[in-house]
Protein backbone atom coordinates (compact mmCIF):
# COMPACT_ATOMS: atom_id res chain seq x y z
CA UNK A 1 0.00 0.00 0.00
CA UNK A 2 1.40 3.39 -0.98
CA UNK A 3 1.96 6.02 1.67
CA UNK A 4 -0.08 9.21 1.30
CA UNK A 5 1.73 12.12 -0.29
CA UNK A 6 2.37 15.31 1.65
CA UNK A 7 -0.45 16.92 -0.28
CA UNK A 8 -2.92 14.27 0.91
CA UNK A 9 -1.65 14.49 4.48
CA UNK A 10 -2.35 18.23 4.62
CA UNK A 11 -5.56 18.24 2.59
CA UNK A 12 -7.90 18.26 5.62
CA UNK A 13 -6.10 21.22 7.22
CA UNK A 14 -6.12 23.15 3.96
CA UNK A 15 -9.83 22.45 3.53
CA UNK A 16 -10.52 23.66 7.07
CA UNK A 17 -8.57 26.88 6.50
CA UNK A 18 -10.11 27.54 3.08
CA UNK A 19 -13.64 26.75 4.24
CA UNK A 20 -13.33 29.30 7.04
CA UNK A 21 -13.47 31.93 4.29
CA UNK A 22 -16.45 33.13 2.30
CA UNK A 23 -14.71 32.09 -0.95
CA UNK A 24 -12.76 28.85 -0.38
CA UNK A 25 -11.88 28.45 -4.06
CA UNK A 26 -10.28 31.89 -4.09
CA UNK A 27 -8.09 30.88 -1.14
CA UNK A 28 -6.98 27.77 -3.02
CA UNK A 29 -6.26 29.87 -6.15
CA UNK A 30 -4.12 32.27 -4.11
CA UNK A 31 -2.17 29.35 -2.62
CA UNK A 32 -1.73 27.85 -6.10
CA UNK A 33 -0.12 31.16 -7.12
CA UNK A 34 2.37 30.72 -4.22
CA UNK A 35 0.95 33.58 -2.19
CA UNK A 36 -0.37 33.90 1.36
CA UNK A 37 -4.14 33.69 1.56
CA UNK A 38 -6.26 35.88 3.81
CA UNK A 39 -8.15 33.56 6.09
CA UNK A 40 -10.45 35.42 8.46
CA UNK A 41 -10.23 33.90 11.93
CA UNK A 42 -13.81 35.12 12.40
CA UNK A 43 -15.01 31.55 11.96
CA UNK A 44 -11.95 29.60 13.06
CA UNK A 45 -10.86 31.71 15.99
CA UNK A 46 -8.88 34.77 16.89
CA UNK A 47 -5.14 34.79 16.93
CA UNK A 48 -3.13 35.83 19.95
CA UNK A 49 0.33 36.90 19.00
CA UNK A 50 3.56 36.57 20.87
CA UNK A 51 7.18 37.19 19.98
CA UNK A 52 8.75 33.98 18.75
CA UNK A 53 11.91 34.09 20.86
CA UNK A 54 9.99 33.72 24.16
CA UNK A 55 7.09 32.02 22.36
CA UNK A 56 8.88 28.80 21.48
CA UNK A 57 9.56 27.76 25.09
CA UNK A 58 5.90 28.46 25.86
CA UNK A 59 4.87 26.38 22.88
CA UNK A 60 6.77 23.46 24.41
CA UNK A 61 4.77 23.89 27.65
CA UNK A 62 1.58 22.90 25.83
CA UNK A 63 1.13 19.20 25.14
CA UNK A 64 0.68 18.46 21.46
CA UNK A 65 -2.84 17.04 21.92
CA UNK A 66 -3.92 20.34 23.55
CA UNK A 67 -2.33 22.59 20.96
CA UNK A 68 -4.35 23.94 18.08
CA UNK A 69 -2.78 25.46 14.98
CA UNK A 70 0.27 27.69 15.55
CA UNK A 71 1.69 29.83 12.76
CA UNK A 72 5.26 31.14 12.89
CA UNK A 73 6.13 34.47 11.31
CA UNK A 74 9.88 35.11 11.58
CA UNK A 75 9.57 38.48 9.82
CA UNK A 76 7.25 39.75 12.58
CA UNK A 77 9.19 37.68 15.16
CA UNK A 78 5.88 36.18 16.26
CA UNK A 79 4.02 32.96 16.88
CA UNK A 80 0.29 33.08 16.24
CA UNK A 81 -2.05 30.67 18.05
CA UNK A 82 -5.56 30.07 16.80
CA UNK A 83 -8.05 30.23 19.66
CA UNK A 84 -11.82 30.61 19.91
CA UNK A 85 -13.47 33.97 19.34
CA UNK A 86 -14.48 34.02 23.01
CA UNK A 87 -10.87 33.76 24.18
CA UNK A 88 -10.24 37.51 24.19
CA UNK A 89 -11.72 37.95 27.67
CA UNK A 90 -9.76 35.02 29.10
CA UNK A 91 -6.50 36.22 27.57
CA UNK A 92 -6.93 39.96 28.14
CA UNK A 93 -4.69 40.06 31.21
CA UNK A 94 -2.00 37.65 30.00
CA UNK A 95 1.27 39.50 29.80
CA UNK A 96 2.97 39.18 26.45
CA UNK A 97 -0.07 38.18 24.41
CA UNK A 98 -1.84 40.45 21.96
CA UNK A 99 -5.29 39.23 20.97
CA UNK A 100 -6.36 40.34 17.52
CA UNK A 101 -9.92 41.68 17.20
CA UNK A 102 -12.77 39.95 15.39
CA UNK A 103 -12.58 40.58 11.67
CA UNK A 104 -8.78 40.58 11.60
CA UNK A 105 -7.42 38.54 8.69
CA UNK A 106 -4.73 35.95 9.11
CA UNK A 107 -2.38 35.78 6.13
CA UNK A 108 -1.37 32.14 5.97
CA UNK A 109 0.19 29.54 3.74
CA UNK A 110 -1.37 26.14 3.14
CA UNK A 111 -0.55 23.64 5.86
CA UNK A 112 2.31 21.88 4.08
CA UNK A 113 4.21 24.89 2.77
CA UNK A 114 6.31 27.81 3.90
CA UNK A 115 5.56 31.10 2.17
CA UNK A 116 7.05 34.52 2.78
CA UNK A 117 8.74 33.04 5.84
CA UNK A 118 5.45 31.94 7.42
CA UNK A 119 4.97 28.30 8.27
CA UNK A 120 2.72 26.20 10.47
CA UNK A 121 4.56 24.96 13.57
CA UNK A 122 1.44 23.03 14.57
CA UNK A 123 -0.55 22.42 11.43
CA UNK A 124 -4.33 22.58 11.18
CA UNK A 125 -5.52 19.00 10.81
CA UNK A 126 -9.10 19.67 9.77
CA UNK A 127 -10.55 18.70 13.16
CA UNK A 128 -11.22 22.30 14.19
CA UNK A 129 -9.12 21.89 17.34
CA UNK A 130 -8.08 25.28 18.72
CA UNK A 131 -5.80 25.97 21.67
CA UNK A 132 -7.80 26.29 24.89
CA UNK A 133 -7.29 29.85 26.18
CA UNK A 134 -6.82 28.60 29.77
CA UNK A 135 -4.04 26.28 28.62
CA UNK A 136 -2.43 29.06 26.58
CA UNK A 137 -2.65 31.53 29.48
CA UNK A 138 -1.11 28.99 31.84
CA UNK A 139 1.74 28.34 29.39
CA UNK A 140 2.66 32.02 29.66
CA UNK A 141 2.64 31.86 33.46
CA UNK A 142 5.76 31.27 35.52
CA UNK A 143 5.30 27.53 35.99
CA UNK A 144 3.60 26.63 32.73
CA UNK A 145 0.46 24.60 32.31
CA UNK A 146 -0.14 21.78 34.75
CA UNK A 147 -2.82 19.14 34.36
CA UNK A 148 -5.47 19.26 37.10
CA UNK A 149 -4.71 16.85 39.92
CA UNK A 150 -6.86 13.73 39.85
CA UNK A 151 -9.05 13.01 42.83
CA UNK A 152 -7.80 10.07 44.94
Amino acid sequence: MALPTSAHRYEAGDAWLANSCAHPNLVRDVWAADMLARSPPARSGSSPRHGSAPGYPRLARIRSEQRGPVLADPVMDALLWLVSLHAAEELADVRGLVVKPAGWSLHCPPTGWQMDGRMWITRPDGSGLLTDPAVLAAAFGPGGYRLPAEAP
